[in-house]
């Protein structure tokens, strides 16, 4: 007999040697490789790949107001879908909607046809559309 307290509820070094044995051969035979490399190559359970909402088509979009906001001045631009989609029809990219939206100009300006004008953060869009699709699935 031992003086610690909680001697009993550790088993000893031969009767975890038993309980092992004894699980081992409780394990019932498993599938054969065969059969999970056809389950994991079905082209079903890959799923199709979301896109970001910068590349969606407007009528792929669920919200009802479309939102895009300017890197540099941090301008806010939004729009019903309905409307976007009666300015620039129904098969037209958010990308390019959104860009055409923040071509009024920035306030911010450098003097290079390149840089000028807004630029287009899709970042917090994109997100929120991620988690919408989520919960409509």
């Amino acid at each position: 007999m031992c003086n610690w307290s909680a001697y009993w509820r550790m088993p000893s070094a031969r009767q975890m040697e038993k309980l092992a044995r004894e699980q081992r051969q409780d394990e019932p035979n498993s599938e054969p490789d065969g059969w999970w490399h056809s389950v994991l190559n079905d082209p079903r359970a890959t799923g199709a790949p979301r896109l970001p909402i910068h590349q969606l088509r407007l009528n792929e979009i669920p919200r009802d107001v479309l939102r895009v906001e300017c890197l540099r001045c941090t301008r806010i631009v939004e729009i019903q879908k309905a409307d976007a989609v009666r300015l620039y029809g129904p098969h037209a990219i958010w990308k390019d909607v959104g860009r055409k939206l923040l071509d009024d100009g920035c306030k911010y300006r450098t003097g290079r046809h390149e840089e000028d004008g807004c630029w287009p953060d899709w970042r917090l869009e994109s997100a929120s559309i991620a988690s919408e699709l989520r919960i409509l699935l």
